[in-house]
């Protein structure tokens, strides 16, 4: 047998080994997600619920009182404006987050084993629920928004030539109609929430990057602000939703009042890393 022959014998083993690793813990993990709650949540505050109703409300005054505005003074903006925000405008992609994500996700799962100390299977159980939940908030208000914007058929400001912000054609399945809500917006809310959720000093700075993306959709021309409204109002209820739904079952946060649960300190990390 030659050295390739031998090489290819041992990893042959290994790899099937990563493989049933890989299909038993996401078999596993998956019903985790779907257990019946445990816990009663907190309803939602007064506040928060009015905010979200005014927030509405904006969105549709927004389409008779500023639409037409904004997109009018988006096209008249100096060339070297518009093309720093369409260089912005792409860091909006759900992509940046989800293919990350699942690439971790996707890891950890061929790692855990039971041959490994309980304390890193632990280390590396908290992480993975840190992960799937970053992964759901974003991936599900932005696969909401995928299809219910073909659905209401909005036409992108000057579809047609002139900006009509009342411009629909329902189902037709097009991306010039396919303007509300702004599927950037939606993701960059969410990824706002969620982070924020997990990592509270995080939120200032990522209500930043969630408005500058906002902005850039009304700048680059591709959404109307009334369409990146919307959009913000779904990535926040959507990720919303998801945070109470790990709560309710005693995944990364507490039921009584949805602050994140402890994780595992750098320096369990960095020795499961070793």
């Amino acid at each position: 047998m030659t050295k390739a022959q031998s090489r290819d014998t041992r990893s042959a083993p290994a790899a099937a080994d990563f493989k049933q690793r890989l299909a038993i813990n996401l078999v596993q993990w998956a019903p985790v997600l779907a257990r019946a709650p445990r816990a009663k949540l907190p309803r939602p505050r007064a506040g928060a619920v009015a905010a979200l109703m005014l927030t509405l409300v904006a969105s549709v005054a927004s389409m008779f009182l500023l639409d037409t505005t904004a997109s009018e003074w988006a096209r008249h903006l100096p060339h070297w404006f518009t093309e720093v925000f369409d260089q912005i405008t792409d860091f909006g992609l759900s992509g940046w987050f989800l293919y990350p994500l699942a690439f971790i996700l996707l890891g950890l799962a061929v790692l855990s084993s039971l041959a490994l100390p309980r304390m890193t299977r632990g280390v590396l159980a908290l992480i993975a629920r840190r992960v799937g939940f970053l992964f759901l908030a974003i991936a599900l208000p932005g696969l909401f928004v995928t299809i219910v914007k073909r659905m209401i058929g909005r036409a992108r400001p000057f579809v047609g030539g002139h900006d009509d912000p009342f411009l629909y054609m329902p189902f037709i399945w097009r991306p010039a109609y396919a303007a509300m809500p702004s599927g950037h917006a939606t993701t960059a809310a969410a990824a706002a929430i969620a982070i924020g959720a997990i990592w509270p000093r995080a939120r200032p700075l990522m209500w930043l990057y969630a408005l500058l993306i906002m902005f850039s959709r009304v700048v680059v021309l591709a959404h109307h602000p009334s369409d990146v409204i919307a959009g913000a109002v779904v990535g926040t209820v959507g990720a919303l939703m998801v945070r109470r739904w790990f709560a309710a079952r005693h995944l990364v946060f507490f039921a009584s009042d949805l602050r994140p649960l402890p994780g595992p300190s750098w320096q369990r990390i960095k020795s499961v890393g070793r």
